[in-house]
């Protein structure tokens, strides 16, 4: 039997997104499918009715579609992402424990034999909720942006973890010594310098200091090429496949595909866990 999986980011809350994705689970049925964060309504307000969008909207389609393909539903592995706020984790938990879904932030489960490592959070944004943001490997912040120490969260957190947490250090303590070459990494940030992180800010200058055009993270860059996980799954920076032309890049023996688009389709990748090379991208 493969070990098809189906790969989707930023839906942003978009019910025509989401639809297209549960058509094609339904229709194609992956062993596992990644949900690469920013999965609710910009913007942080809950929407769908009763229960928000993750329980009033997501979850009575997940459970049909469960009825549907009885014992050929996926694995659904799911982050959030910096457009998320952190307070509807409860309703992700909520749908975990109904079976619909797994939360893998800052956590490794077992998918087929494999290990899966899950991170939710970015470097620094100009955007007001920190909620999932870090420090990146030091407490630098890039001209434009808001540090983690200041802007707005949905849920308290201490101010050693706002002050000092960086996303180098989460990742060490995340995967310790454990042997990653099989590994699957799914990510809401790109690594840095990479086809996978261009924004669109050619020319934009703040107080005169020009701004880099590679927003992804220095860390996780490091991480791959230190540890060498088999496939890393990104999302975050929606224009980047349309100003590079690309929505994979390899960093040493790793793969690593981003699902992020700019335009109103669904980005659908799909790969095979064994042979992750043959992973392909379709705008629904």
């Amino acid at each position: 039997m493969t070990a098809q999986a189906h790969f989707a980011s930023d839906l942003h809350g978009r019910a025509d997104r989401y639809l297209k994705l549960l058509a094609a689970i339904r229709d194609e049925r992956p062993r596992a499918v990644f949900l690469g964060g920013d999965l609710l309504p910009s913007g942080g307000l809950p929407a769908g009715g009763e229960g928000g969008f993750l329980l009033g909207w997501l979850a009575p389609r997940l459970a049909a579609l469960r009825e549907a393909l009885g014992p050929d539903y996926p694995r659904v592995l799911a982050i959030f992402g910096n457009d998320d706020p952190r307070s509807e984790e409860r309703s992700l938990a909520e749908l975990e424990g109904r079976g619909l879904l797994e939360h893998v932030h800052a956590r490794r489960v077992e998918l087929l034999g494999r290990p899966v490592l899950g991170y939710a959070c970015v470097p620094p944004t100009p955007f007001a909720l920190k909620d999932w943001e870090r420090y990146d490997v030091s407490r630098f912040v890039d001209p434009g942006s808001v540090s983690p120490e200041e802007g707005a969260r949905s849920v308290p957190v201490s101010e050693s973890e706002t002050r000092w947490g960086t996303i180098a250090s989460d990742l060490e303590a995340l995967a310790g010594s454990q042997d990653l070459s099989r590994a699957v990494l799914l990510f809401h940030a790109p690594p840095h310098a990479t086809a996978l992180d261009r924004a669109a800010l050619d020319g934009v200058r703040v107080e005169h200091a020009p701004l880099d055009v590679h927003i992804g993270s220095i860390a996780i860059r490091r991480f791959i090429e230190a540890r060498q996980p088999l496939v890393t799954l990104h999302g975050h920076v929606h224009e980047s496949a349309r100003l590079t032309g690309a929505w994979r890049d390899r960093l040493g023996r790793t793969l690593c595909l981003s699902a992020a688009h700019d335009g109103p389709e669904l980005a659908l990748v799909r790969f095979d866990l064994d042979e992750p090379e043959g992973a392909t991208r379709e705008l629904l």
